[in-house]
């Protein structure tokens, strides 16, 4: 038996047997007691009103959106080029 063998069917499954280990553990442990309704966790007193800030209108948006990173006109694209098919010469003799 090899070393690779041994590494394969033995070192790989313990991290599964961890996994079932752990999902075993959480299937195991205590029911936490429901809280009581009365208490919220929270604070008794009411928190101050946070103070209003008035908002800025927005700049009203361009006419014509800007193309490209400094507001330059899109690049044209470059010209067709036809394609040239190409034919066999018959030899004469």
């Amino acid at each position: 038996m090899s070393a690779t063998f041994i590494f394969l069917m033995v070192v790989l499954k313990l991290p599964i047997f961890a996994l079932f280990y752990i999902v075993w553990w959480a299937i195991r442990s205590p029911v936490e007691p429901e809280p009581v309704p009365d208490e919220d966790g929270g604070t008794k007193r009411p928190l101050a009103p946070r103070p209003r800030h008035p908002r800025h209108p927005r700049p009203p948006l361009p006419r014509n959106p800007r193309r490209g990173p400094h507001g330059a006109p899109a690049v044209a694209p470059p010209p067709r080029v036809r394609t040239v098919v190409a034919r066999g010469r018959r030899i004469v003799r």
